[in-house]
């Protein structure tokens, strides 16, 4: 990795849902879809699905840190989910839908971590904060048809996203 750029990886439930924000973001270069943190070389989403692979749905943000911080893509990071959901995010159930931070180096480890504990510490939420921050493993991108599904289905983009309670989450708890 050069200075000018670097990977960031996240688990937010669907990734469909993830990628927008991001590629949204000032200094964000690109990101891709797919998974990370499992057993299984090589999952295909409907592997994934099963719940059986240990992996979880997952971004790569490949970022230009001079344009945009990991302090940065931590804070777009958190305001897309629901940091006390334990392996769910909204309609979305079972551990291949967990959260989770991923980091690539002590920096973003500690960022991570320090992130975790503000957050825990705001008293924004009730339950403990179960996001998991563990050291990245290797990060398979999902199918051609999963990058950048929001832009190439909008209409069922839109539908799923809607029905999935996840803006009315982000709007009640990140947006007050």
């Amino acid at each position: 990795m050069s200075e000018s750029h670097n990977i960031a990886y996240f688990a937010g439930g669907c990734f469909w849902c993830v990628q927008p924000p991001f590629d949204k973001a000032p200094g964000v270069k690109k990101t891709i879809v797919g998974y990370i943190d499992g057993h299984k070389v090589d999952p295909t989403y409907k592997e994934v699905c099963t719940g059986q692979t240990g992996h979880t749905e997952a971004i790569a943000v490949h970022f230009d840190p001079a344009k945009i911080s990991y302090d940065q893509l931590l804070k777009i990071f958190w305001s897309q989910i629901d940091p006390t959901a334990v392996n769910a995010q909204f309609c979305d159930k079972g551990s291949q839908y967990r959260t989770g931070i991923y980091y690539t180096d002590e920096k973003q480890k500690i960022s991570a971590e320090t992130s975790k504990k503000l957050l825990q510490d705001s008293g924004m939420f009730d339950a403990p904060i179960a996001t998991e921050i563990k050291e990245a493993t290797v990060f398979y991108a999902a199918e051609e048809y999963h990058q950048a599904f929001y832009e190439k289905n909008p209409n069922h983009y839109k539908c799923y996203r809607e029905e999935s309670g996840r803006d009315e989450f982000i709007e009640r708890v990140w947006r007050k």
